[in-house]
């Protein structure tokens, strides 16, 4: 039966001497027999047409094969069909016929393959004769019902009835075709093969596989080409059989001979659970291909091992034996996971198969994110009791507590807790740095609970608005009903945004040495900076082991929120004269300091931005009734002061009232002390290690007398400590631009700073008059109809805000050229927000630390696009 089979080879006159009797030598537009100089391309006939090409030149035993192009199969889907006896006509007349997709990116999927177009009972019977009846009938029966359900579009429950194997099976098949159509079977190779066809063009067509294909990032209209192959049959007499093969493990992306055979079989069936599959290498637990044909498996193994040279890429090989005889049907590139893709890609740049910038750009920055955290285990069921916004990546298992202090108390007896609030706000920093994951009802994806979780590396679920939240009882309940309470145990998927009921299989993160050297390229290659967001010393270590160049922002106000800090901090609000908060900030101002030194010391002389104080100071005084008595008792002061004095300063739109700039011009006390700090700590870190330079950031700018009024405060305090100190040393100062107006008139605000570093959270949220805490509520509804592309505070708006952002930098860099620019809300770690600071000329971007390598890849990609093309 294998001898029939006409492999392509790679010469010109080898295809001349194979040419089927009756076969039209000149070729016809819409057919093209895959040689090895036809002219196939993977944007004309797909990337399964252009490997079959690549492997006839490597002189592979390919079966003969024909490629139909995106043109041509979309006229069959518009029901134009061509003649295509023109394409049966490149094959004998008994051979039997196989149909694939070739989309322009495999990833892109299309209709599933039809085998044996062709059969028919004058075949059937020639088959009986030669390989045996129960082959024959396996083939012909599986056509039947194939070609029922894949293009006839019949109920494949209609087989349900047939019973047996062999002769019966395919006589019961036949019958029960021929009940639901009201036709026999039809028998002419042209007429099952235009129906093929058709089907699978107008099945690329449909709603819903475009719709699939546009979620794996298809444009609407990719095209789809079909691939016609000769069938070379796995069942038969001697050694048949049909597998795949690859030479890496697709989880791990190490080296390992992986995949499955079965014998007596067609297409991918040893894929399928079935126990009569054969390992391919020798193994213990049964037998395999290497023992039961060694020859066909060490051919397989040479052939696997030069595609991957030769294609440049691991390829699963799917094969058949016919007879004794290895055939190859099709490569694809491997599945694999992010941790594989890594391994990959560096594995095939280190043996100098592709250069270190193809390495780069085969691994999405995106899929980073699941190296770099804790990730349950995709094998395993998951038992989902909730949904909200993946607000940060990671995975996390623990015991559901409702407060800030059960989750310091669960960490210190060692249990591991999941925090769930309705809403975080910096007084519950300690909570979430003592819990393993951050569940909240409200928020979106710039929430306070999603900032501070990416920049922790904490997993968290914001806008889980689908659970009821009731704080009081201290109940979670699930849309189905369930209740969990505090003590209960659940797993947080901040990757995919799901609340599992109890504990899930966790893969570790994996920081090894390849994916270190994958960073050390990209950083070789990156033309635009990349710095990180940090607050705390751990999250600066975090930020210098994966090599960030610098702290693009730092939030001294996370500092205060310390339980050792937050009385006296309290205290400061409450003093009356500027003699007062004075004497009150003496206290801090050494906590400060330390913390600055701290970071200067792990940063090692690299550029540390320090943004001064910003939020609303109510943001620091309790709400609650008992926090308040606990409150008027540490500062001794009657209950009804505090109250009142809480009340008076409440502010109606506090994100827009008293904070940043104007705190600093009103209450210039607290800017005073940490410029001291700053200073002083500069003195400090300088002593024992490289010099520091540090930067002074003011936020919510919106006139340059702000700036100018700062500016002198910090002047007279550096003036101050080098006087004191007997030392030397130089900051620079500059303006977080997050109002519409600083972006506008940045060419006022320049000519008195250093730097401008565009905050795009905040800039996004006055530009649009969006709250970022609660937009999550309605912005899928927006996104879903229209309304807006993306959600804004996710993917920078380029209209918009990207025109403030430039606007603002052509203004500052015109009246002070050497300004630098930078952006340091969260967009920093986004891709498409990086390519918009390169191409707007930006210095860098600052981002979550744990987002830094997928912001430094994102940036290698695009320097290495820009060279190619």
């Amino acid at each position: 039966m294998g001898k029939a089979i006409t492999p392509c080879h790679t010469t010109a006159k080898a295809y001349a001497a194979q040419e089927p009797k009756g076969a039209a030598v000149q070729k016809t537009a819409i057919t093209t027999l895959v040689t090895q100089t036809a002219p196939i391309a993977n944007d004309t006939h797909g990337g399964r047409a252009k490997c079959l090409q690549r492997l006839v030149r490597l002189d592979l035993p390919v079966p003969r094969t024909v490629a139909l192009p995106f043109d041509v199969v979309l006229e069959i889907a518009q029901g134009q069909i061509p003649d295509l006896q023109a394409v049966a006509d490149e094959f004998p007349q008994d051979a039997l016929l196989c149909v694939r997709p070739s989309s322009q990116d495999p990833d892109w999927g299309g209709p599933g393959a039809v085998m044996n177009i062709g059969m028919n009972d004058d075949r059937y019977a020639d088959y009986c004769k030669r390989m045996g009846e129960g082959p024959a009938s396996a083939l012909y029966t599986r056509f039947v019902q194939s070609y029922a359900v894949n293009v006839a579009r019949l109920d494949p429950d209609m087989f349900d009835d047939v019973e047996g194997d062999g002769r019966e099976a395919l006589l019961q098949s036949l019958r029960a075709y021929e009940l639901e159509t009201e036709e026999s079977f039809p028998q002419d190779r042209v007429t099952q093969l235009t129906a093929v066809l058709s089907s699978m063009a107008r099945a690329w067509e449909g709603t819903s596989a475009r719709l699939l294909r546009q979620a794996k990032g298809a444009p609407a209209d990719a095209g789809l080409g079909l691939i016609v192959q000769q069938m070379v049959f796995g069942v038969g007499t001697g050694i048949c059989g049909s597998g795949v093969l690859q030479l890496v493990d697709s989880t791990t992306g190490l080296p390992q001979i992986t995949g499955r055979y079965l014998s007596q079989s067609q297409g991918r069936d040893a894929l399928q659970d079935t126990a009569d599959a054969l390992y391919l290498t020798r193994d213990p637990r049964g037998p395999s291909l290497e023992e039961h044909a060694p020859e066909a498996f060490e051919m397989l193994k040479q052939h696997a091992a030069l595609m991957r040279v030769r294609l440049r890429a691991e390829m699963q090989v799917e094969f058949v034996i016919s007879d004794g005889e290895l055939f190859i049907l099709d490569g694809v590139r491997v599945s694999r996971s992010s941790r594989a893709a890594v391994r990959i890609a560096v594995a095939l740049a280190d043996e100098g198969i592709i250069p270190r910038e193809e390495a780069l750009m085969r691994v999405q920055p995106r899929t980073l994110t699941e190296l770099l955290h804790r990730q349950v285990d995709p094998r395993v069921k998951r038992d989902v009791i909730g949904r909200g916004i993946a607000a940060s990546p990671g995975a996390a298992t623990g015991r559901i507590v409702f407060n800030a202090n059960d989750a310091q108390a669960s960490a210190a007896r060692g249990e591991k807790c999941i925090l769930v609030r309705r809403e975080t706000s910096p007084e519950d920093i300690r909570g979430m740095h003592a819990a393993q994951a951050v569940l909240t009802e409200r928020g979106g994806i710039t929430s306070h609970a999603a900032v501070i979780g990416r920049g922790m590396g904490l997993p968290c679920v914001v806008g889980a608005s689908s659970m009821r939240f009731d704080l009081v009882k201290g109940v979670i309940t699930a849309p189905d009903g369930r209740m969990f309470k505090a003590g209960d145990e659940i797993t947080l998927d901040g990757t995919s945004g799901e609340v599992l009921c109890g504990a899930a299989d966790m893969l570790e993160p994996l920081l090894d040495a390849t994916f270190q050297k994958l960073m050390s390229w990209a950083e070789d290659a990156a033309d635009i900076g990349i710095r990180a967001n940090a607050d705390t010393p751990a999250d600066a270590q975090t930020a210098r082991n994966f090599d960030a160049q610098g702290i693009g922002l730092c939030r001294t106000e996370h500092m205060f929120f310390d339980p050792s800090r937050l009385t006296v901090m309290r205290e400061m609000i409450f003093a009356d004269t500027s003699e007062g908060r004075r004497a009150v900030l003496e206290r801090l101002l050494p906590m400060q300091r330390d913390d600055f030194i701290q970071l200067f010391r792990i940063m090692q002389g690299q550029p540390v931005c320090i943004r001064l104080f910003d939020p609303p100071l109510h943001e620091f005084l309790p709400s609650t009734r008992t926090g308040q008595r606990d409150l008027a008792e540490a500062l001794d002061l009657p209950l009804s002061n505090v109250t009142r004095r809480i009340e008076a300063m409440t502010e109606y739109n506090p994100m827009l009232g008293l904070r940043g700039v104007r705190l600093g011009v009103t209450v210039p006390e607290i800017y005073e002390m940490q410029a001291r700090a700053i200073f002083e700590a500069t003195i400090e870190a300088s002593r024992d290690g490289d010099p520091v330079v540090p930067e002074i950031m003011i936020p919510l700018v919106s006139a340059k007398r702000e700036v100018e009024l700062i500016k002198a405060s910090v002047d007279k305090i550096a003036t101050a400590v080098k006087s004191e100190r007997g030392a030397s040393f130089t900051y620079r100062l500059g303006v977080m631009v997050e109002t519409p107006r600083a972006a506008l008139r940045a060419g006022e605000i320049s000519p008195h700073c250093s730097f401008l570093s565009f905050g795009t959270n905040d800039l996004t949220q006055m530009t649009y008059g969006l709250s970022r805490d609660d937009a999550g509520r309605f912005m899928s509804t927006y996104v879903q109809q229209g309304v807006f592309p993306e959600d804004p505070f996710h993917m920078l708006d380029r209209d918009g805000v990207g025109e403030l952002l430039q606007l603002g930098a052509a203004r500052g860099r015109e009246a002070q050229p050497g300004i630098t620019l930078s952006i340091c809300g969260e967009h920093g770690g986004n891709p498409e927000s990086i390519a918009f600071c390169r191409a707007a000329g930006f210095d860098y971007v600052s981002c979550s630390p744990f987002r830094v390598p997928v912001a430094r890849l994102a940036a290698a990609q695009l320097a290495i696009a820009d060279k190619i093309g």
